[in-house]
């Protein structure tokens, strides 16, 4: 009989990716699947180092983040139809759970696609911020919080200043979380992440040790309040951080961002006398600075408009050719300086040829955006400021992930999304240029204080409130449109799927004889479906777990007389139905799919079909034909 190979219901195998890397570079390193570091240490010959003292980063715990990292998530996200907004269209996702578990099962569909990774962790301020005590048993732990199952023990902890390893378990629970991010980065991807003093040192070297000191971009200051009060111990704290990393400098692009209005109305007011064709502009001195090297074919005369030759303190900054051609043109400004003499400038106009606006580079300091504005934002969409206190702006999201995307189309990946700032950001920045950003969010469902302003207008988890800032966004931009009759150049995207963090839909087997006995787990192999799983939660199981992203389309099909999912266009299709026949199985075939996936169970335990399905899906080429 030919065995149906089973569908892999884990997390993509973060070190069999790893190694994959390793043997690239180096295939002579590894014999039988195993790694020769006697090989390895040959080959890199001097530039290994074993000896006891070294420069690093370390901390109680860090061996065991490596442990966490490789241990594959079994859980699944299963589809909340009722909570999202446009399911069956929209690409914008929030994920309600866990962010390391869903961090984990987001690998396998979302591997090098983020653009930008945006996240306001725990600043660990002595505060209390939710982190899983026992990593290994995370899904649990969390299924446990959220009273999902039985709490054995398992508990989500909180870390205070009180604790013995109060740094050390702030970096435990960020280290895994950072490692994940980065795998999902495009190569020319890019990470910001928010923090305070409190953390800043040792995020910048863990950020050093995972990405690379290469890959630091910079660290944005955030002006976040106007002043200060009474409670400040020393200085009056008026800012926050930013760390920027690239996941490969090399691959990044040059850093613009869009002119805001307040920058065009102060620096472009010139214009041309003769025309304004061009729009207004500003200047540049042509006057070259101490600092470019010397070069003698930069050193010679313009004419000014008076007649006299114009000669340069030391050189100009473009060759004569360039100069002259640009001259006749017309943009070059002639002016005079407080002596009377003439200096020579550059046109730099607003508009390009093409009559886009142009960009600016960013700066490394974000003034005019403060706290009380992310406020007020909550306050114009729940009518109260206590619903969410001190989230970040929207005007302070969109700096950042205007640096971050250039195209105006990308995933924006938020896995510490509170009250959804970054998505609202998101959706207001698709507005404004009719771009085609999307968001990925994730947020813990972490209660709220019964007595809390938020408990009170029937939120009873964080997730809660960021799932209904993103509806009242949409609302109110659908109403702007109605009203002002802009539906704009294309039909922007106004709606998000919400898919919750639970465990699989099928028993696993997990060979943990001790805690689960040999006949418990025998018993998977008769029933291995949980028979409270919907359809649904079975189709979007599978769809992530074959490396598809969560908002494939999927087409339903039926094909004799039985219901067939086809996900992207007949790339992939999925039957979930049981009493499978030959007549099916050919028909599924015959549409010449990449993959098909049916569940075990459809086959009755009949031998002799599974063996002719194996052979019929061989004779239509299906590359992979699997069963769960």
């Amino acid at each position: 009989m030919a065995d149906i190979e089973k569908l892999d219901l884990k997390s993509k195998n973060v070190v069999e990716e790893q190694k994959a890397k390793l043997k690239e570079l180096f295939p002579e390193v590894l014999t039988e699947g195993k790694i020769d570091f006697e090989k390895l240490r040959l080959t890199l010959g001097d530039e290994v180092d074993d000896g006891e003292e070294r420069f690093g980063m370390t901390w109680p715990g860090k061996r065991d983040c490596f442990k966490v990292i490789q241990e594959p998530s079994i859980g699944t996200l299963k589809p909340c139809r009722e909570e999202s907004v446009d399911f069956e269209t929209t690409e914008n996702l929030f994920i309600e759970g866990d962010n390391l578990e869903v961090l984990k099962l987001l690998q396998k569909s979302y591997y090098g696609k983020v653009e930008v990774v945006c996240i306001d962790p725990p600043y660990n301020t002595g505060n209390e911020f939710i982190y899983p005590d026992k990593f290994s048993e995370s899904l649990e732990t969390y299924l446990a919080y959220t009273k999902q199952v039985d709490d054995e023990g398992r508990k989500f902890s909180t870390n205070t200043e009180a604790d013995g390893r109060f740094h050390s378990k702030w970096l435990n629970m960020m280290y895994p979380r950072l490692f994940l991010a980065r795998n999902l980065l495009k190569d020319d991807g890019i990470i910001f992440i928010s923090i305070d003093d409190n953390e800043v040192k040792n995020l910048r070297a863990l950020c050093d040790e995972i990405f690379g000191e290469e890959n630091f971009i910079d660290c944005i200051i955030w002006k976040k309040r106007y002043g200060g009060g009474a409670k400040e111990k020393h200085l009056v704290s008026l800012h926050e951080y930013v760390l920027i990393y690239a996941k490969d400098v090399f691959e990044l692009p040059d850093i613009y961002i869009p002119l805001s209005q307040k920058s065009i109305n102060r620096y472009y007011k010139l214009k041309d006398k003769n025309f304004d064709i061009r729009g207004p502009y500003r200047t540049h001195p042509l006057e070259a600075t101490k600092s470019m090297g010397e070069r003698k074919n930069l050193v010679y005369s313009i004419p000014a408009p008076d007649g006299t030759e114009i000669m340069p303190k030391r050189q100009w900054l473009w060759n004569k050719e360039r100069t002259f051609n640009t001259l006749n043109n017309g943009e070059l400004d002639f002016l005079k300086d407080n002596n009377g003499k003439w200096t020579v400038h550059t046109k730099q106009y607003l508009k390009d040829e093409n009559g886009v606006i142009r960009k600016d580079k960013a700066f490394s300091i974000i003034d005019n955006v403060y706290t009380q504005h992310g406020t007020n934002e909550i306050i114009n969409l729940f009518g109260n400021a206590q619903i969410f206190p001190f989230p970040k702006p929207t005007s302070f999201m969109n700096f950042l992930i205007n640096i971050g995307i250039q195209n105006k189309a990308g995933i924006i990946l938020d896995f510490f999304t509170g009250s959804c700032s970054t998505a609202h950001a998101v959706l207001d920045l698709n507005k404004e240029d009719n771009g085609n950003r999307k968001f990925i969010m994730v947020q813990l469902p972490e209660p709220c204080d019964e007595k809390s302003e938020a408990y009170k207008a029937g939120y009873k988890t964080i997730a809660d409130i960021g799932k209904e800032r993103i509806r009242r966004v949409i609302k109110k931009i659908k109403k702007e449109k109605e009203e002002t009759l802009d539906f704009g150049e294309s039909k922007q995207d106004l709606g998000f799927k919400v898919f919750k963090l639970d465990k699989s839909n099928f028993k696993i087997w997990d060979g943990n004889v001790e805690e689960k006995p040999i006949q418990e787990q025998l018993a998977f192999a008769i029933d291995h479906i949980d028979p409270n799983s919907k359809e649904d939660d079975i189709l979007y199981e599978i769809l992530i777990k074959s490396g598809f992203e969560l908002t494939t389309p999927v087409e339903t099909l039926s094909l004799e007389g039985k219901k067939v999912y086809s996900v992207a266009e007949g790339a992939l299709l999925i039957c979930l139905e049981m009493n499978l026949t030959t007549e099916l199985i050919r028909a599924i075939a015959k549409m010449e799919p990449q993959r098909v996936v049916c569940l075990d169970s459809g086959f009755e335990g009949n031998d002799q079909l599974k063996t002719n399905a194996v052979q019929i899906m061989k004779s239509f080429d299906v590359e992979s034909f699997r069963t769960v």
